[in-house]
């Protein structure tokens, strides 16, 4: 994640965009050996993070036809309320910091005044309840030589509902978004972690989200 500065208790969001490629894997499916890819040396301790993700949406899906994702997720080390947009380069993510956390079976939390203005290029309240993903993750930092991180991998732990249909899902899913010493040739970099997981059982995902695998899409 590339992140330009801005001030985490102003309206104004920190700005970033994730590179990444995400697997969908089986339960059984072993962890690959991470440092045969291009630029990686070692590989981090395991580190684990439980994290809450609550989505939101028009009742008209304003933002799903736009490609734009809006949460309040709390857990990790980038908690906060994010717009994600998804563009060809990536996923440009905008975020602010959390409010007051809701209550466990909270559905409809309000979305802060700078998030909506933020969202009033794509649309306009009121925003409703989309889907909640709880993900249980381990982190692995991936390194090169110089101990700079190429890559951060994520091995997912998933259950999610959608709230609208009032349907739940669970499954396993990898990414592996690069990070600020990532290689200068990142379809190379992709192309090898792809037949990396290929060797274990792994395959691309099936959906580009979470939350579009969420609500079956």
């Amino acid at each position: 994640m590339v992140t330009a500065g801005a001030d985490p208790s102003a309206a104004e969001p920190s700005r970033s965009l994730e590179v990444e490629h995400t697997y969908d894997v089986d339960a059984a499916t072993p962890l690959p050996d991470w440092t045969v890819l291009p630029g990686v040396a070692a590989v981090g301790e395991p580190e684990p993070r439980d994290l809450d993700a609550r989505y939101f949406d028009t009742a008209a899906a304003h933002l799903a036809r736009a490609r734009v994702a809006v949460r309040r997720r709390s857990g990790g080390p980038d908690e906060g309320w994010h717009i994600k947009i998804a563009t060809p380069e990536g996923k440009h993510e905008w975020a602010w910091p959390l409010d007051v956390e809701p209550a466990d079976d909270a559905l409809d939390v309000p979305v802060p005044e700078p998030v909506v203005a933020a969202l009033a290029q794509w649309a306009q309240p009121p925003f409703t309840a989309l889907a909640r993903i709880r993900n249980h993750r381990t982190a692995y930092a991936l390194r090169d030589a110089d101990g700079a991180l190429v890559a951060e991998f994520v091995d997912d732990q998933v259950t999610a509902r959608d709230e609208r249909r009032g349907t739940e899902s669970s499954w396993r899913e990898w990414e592996l978004e690069l990070g600020p010493a990532a290689p200068v040739d990142p379809a190379a970099f992709f192309s090898a972690a792809d037949d990396v997981v290929a060797a274990v059982g792994g395959r691309p995902a099936a959906s580009e989200s979470k939350l579009a695998r969420t609500l079956g899409a």
